[in-house]
């Protein structure tokens, strides 16, 4: 079933039928100021953390789903017959209610067609500003005037911290105060206590909000939600719209709405517009000023096109034109711009992440770099810079870094035992793919304090690193597990030994072995391809089941992820890994990928493991705790998928490698929304496998490790457009039956357009490649024989 489609000149998606399997949203703002909304204009505010500066409040996880939001009611003051902007919270018969949402780059736009009256209400954060734009257009499409209400709702949050605005009642319903005065409506949470001017989140002090309205003059107000809606009712059914006029109401403890009034009256075929500015700070210093200067139609549309305008300027680092258009959606707008978002907010604030994750997860951060590497490669490296400070000097790392309260030199890091193994080796993909992007070889010289003490370079960072994990290693010489590995269900104890890391210390060591290479550091390289072979031995002496590398081995000698143990027997990363660390032989290679296909693979996407876990003790594998079938118990955990992907085309099989791709590519199930459920413009963390009942269902929109790998594996192992610290590497592995495509890229300040041929049907092997007609003898575009705009001519075969 079908609610929407790709308009990919405008850059949105555009849905047609509000009754979303789940709400699909869209985030506003920046990481000073953020928002989310959702096709139905639900969603919340929060300043720097959606934790503990969350401003606007919705109830996560409620019926019906995501309200309150951002509600523009309106009322036919003649019939008494009432609506909203946007389908919900009113909820009008479909077969009399038109609705229409495009969702944007950092923009939402929700059309409504009912009772001959058409509206439009659009919704952004400015560029730079503590304060969001809801514009809304009212026409008359009718042949007799009308007389029009609009009502404004939002409700306010009693205290910034979710924990003490929804869970602290007895404290958090005595301390809000609403009013009007001079023409702006006034929050105030714990109004008796001083502003902070610096404008940092403390629970001890004020926090204020404001909000006004331009376009008609002020009819009414409330801001008790208790007035607004009155008593037993819901955002479907409010009394003052239900009755006509606002009450005027102040809050004073209770509950705090946001709510002005204004009436129209349209002449047939008349349009009005109403402009909301709602923001944070007070009222007399930055309110009414904020108001003087943003309050027009004139400055909200110049706002506007300069918001549409930085955005879109951020997807042009590359575009592609393929013969898959599901491909083409996600490449050149969505997968990006699903990159760029998860980038901003790691896994602090969705319509899931509710406060329980506030700042950037370490790791996961890490990763994300390397979806926005090409589009914002100054923003990489300071995310790379603050992320280095959050590295303890033991080499291991915090597992949450805030970016709003974080203190290099002064942290405190992790107990022994809490480390995780593998945080400090994502540097190893992220660190050289921001330096082959930008060729700013001398960020490996960056000195950077590590989050306790002391400071180093980069390089020698990466080295400490590498350290933490080769001087924490179990009985048979492989990384311990620690506190977990990627997978936070595994519990191996202290000194069990995880194969996946082992993996990655691998690839870490050849890595770290190429940067010395090129810094002129032979002894830096000697050691740690010394530390590689030793570690190869080990590796080879103990990973390998016969058809497929073992999951890891239990302090006390259990081996998992072997034929041998009845649950878990097959674990994807470890198959993967082995052959993106360039461990696994070419037979192990193409043996263990071929048990990924027979045994983890399903439509919707490839499990990360096999069997379910039912029997396993809880305190080895903390996946049992979940139905089978879904995340870490046998599920599909999109995070990975790209990595099959990857695996794939490094083998040459860019068949499977985009079958792959497209059983877990968002717009691949546009036309079958139903099943997956989520936005199809948009990866979800999770999706259930055919272990569960309801196989192919996906979870966690958004903000996932999905994302960027998702983006990584298309744009550089399927299309193989690959920076190197010298160039470009050309190598795509695609479809047989793809004749070609073409890719425009933006690299290092210059322009390529390159156009792939496929006349012979192969899936990887680059015959012939021209740089401005001028053949060159590999599949590598040198940086410095480019010219401000080129043109390359792949024939592969």
């Amino acid at each position: 079933m079908r609610y929407g489609d790709f308009d990919d000149q405008a850059k949105e998606y555009v849905i047609t039928r509000p009754d979303t399997p789940l709400s699909w949203s869209n985030y506003l703002g920046t990481t000073n100021y953020g928002a989310i909304i959702t096709n139905n204009a639900g969603g919340y505010s929060f300043y720097k953390s959606g934790a503990q500066g969350r401003f606007l409040r919705m109830r996560f996880n409620s019926v019906p789903m995501d309200q309150p939001g951002r509600y523009f009611y309106l009322r036919d003051q003649e019939s008494g017959d009432y609506w909203s902007a946007s389908w919900q919270p009113v909820g009008k018969p479909l077969d009399q209610f038109k609705s229409t949402c495009r969702h944007g780059t950092a923009y939402t736009i929700i059309s409504s067609e009912y009772a001959e009256i058409i509206t439009e209400a659009t919704y952004f954060v400015p560029l730079g500003q503590r304060f969001e734009y809801w514009r809304l257009k009212v026409t008359n499409t009718s042949h007799r005037p009308r007389r029009i209400s609009a009502f404004t709702y939002c409700e306010f949050t009693n205290h910034w911290a979710t924990f003490q605005d929804l869970t602290n009642l007895q404290y958090s319903l005595f301390i809000v105060k609403g009013e009007l005065r001079d023409g702006l409506l006034r929050i105030a949470c714990n109004p008796n206590m001083p502003v902070d001017p610096d404008g940092n989140i403390d629970n001890d002090q004020s926090q204020r909000t404001w909000m006004a309205l331009i376009g008609a003059p002020l009819a009414g107000y409330d801001t008790r939600r208790d007035a607004f809606l009155g008593p037993y009712r819901s955002y479907d059914r409010p009394l003052v719209v239900e009755q006509g006029q606002c009450t005027n109401s102040d809050a004073y403890g209770g509950n705090a709405c946001g709510t002005m009034q204004a009436d129209l009256i349209l002449q047939p075929g008349e349009s009005r517009e109403l402009l909301v500015l709602l923001g944070i700070g007070t009222a007399e210093i930055v309110g009414q000023p904020t108001v003087a200067e943003f309050g027009s139609l004139a400055r909200a549309d110049a706002e506007f096109a300069a918001l549409k305008a930085n955005w879109h300027s951020k997807l042009g680092s590359l575009i592609v034109e393929t013969p898959d258009q599901d491909l083409n959606h996600m490449i050149n707008v969505w997968a990006l711009y699903n990159s760029l978002i998860t980038f901003n907010w790691s896994r602090a604030a969705s319509l899931v992440y509710n406060g329980e994750r506030d700042g950037l997860g370490f790791r996961d951060s890490v990763q994300d770099i390397l979806g926005v590497t090409a589009a914002i490669p100054g923003a990489a490296r300071a995310r790379l810079e603050l992320l280095l400070t959050g590295q303890m000097s033991t080499g291991g790392a915090m597992p949450i870094v805030k970016p709003f309260d974080h203190h290099p030199g002064q942290e405190q890091g992790p107990a022994a035992e809490d480390y995780r193994s593998d945080d400090c080796l994502w540097f190893f993909n992220a660190i050289p793919a921001y330096v082959a992007e930008t060729g700013d070889e001398d960020f490996y010289h960056k000195v950077l304090p590590y989050a306790d003490q002391g400071a180093a370079t980069v390089f020698e960072h990466l080295r400490r690193a590498l350290e933490f994990n080769l001087e924490r290693t179990g009985q048979h010489g492989l990384p311990c597990g620690l506190y977990a590995d990627w997978n936070d269900c595994l519990r191996l104890g202290y000194y069990g030994e995880s194969v996946f890391v082992a993996f990655q210390v691998h690839l870490g060591l050849n890595v770290y072995a190429d940067i010395a290479d090129r810094l002129g550091k032979p002894d830096e390289a000697a050691w740690a391809r010394e530390q590689c072979a030793a570690l190869d031995v080990n590796i080879r002496q103990t990973c390998w089941d016969g058809e497929w590398f073992i999951w890891a081995i239990g302090d006390d000698g259990t081996v998992y992820g072997t034929k041998d143990y009845d649950e878990g027997q097959m674990y994807f990363n470890t198959q993967v890994w082995a052959v993106l660390s360039g461990f696994a032989t070419p037979e192990q290679a193409q043996t263990c990928m071929e048990s990924v296909h027979k045994h983890l693979a399903t439509p919707y996407g490839l499990m990360l493991s096999a069997p379910p876990f039912v029997k396993t003790p809880v305190d080895v594998m903390r996946a049992v705790l979940f139905n089978n079938g879904i995340k870490e118990n046998a599920g599909i955990f999109n995070h990975t998928q790209g990595w099959g992907v990857m695996a794939e085309c490094m083998l040459g099989n860019g068949d499977r490698a985009f079958e792959y791709y497209r059983a877990f590519m968002p717009a691949a199930y546009n036309d079958r929304a139903e099943i997956r459920q989520i936005e199809p413009y948009v990866q979800g963390q999770t999706t259930y496998s055919t272990f569960s009942p309801r196989a192919g269902n996906a979870r966690t929109s958004w903000l996932t490790g999905a994302v960027p790998w998702a983006y990584y594996s298309a744009t550089q192992y399927i299309l193989g457009i690959r920076p190197e610290m010298d160039g470009l590497r050309i190598d795509p592995c695609i479809p047989h039956d793809w004749a070609g495509f073409t890719v425009t890229r933006q690299f290092r300040g210059k322009s390529i357009d390159i156009d792939v041929k496929n006349p012979h049907g192969v899936c990887r092997g680059v015959r012939s490649l021209t740089l401005n007609g001028e053949p060159l003898r590999e599949a590598f575009i040198p940086a410095d024989a480019l010219l401000d705009h080129n043109h390359v001519e792949v024939v592969l075969g």
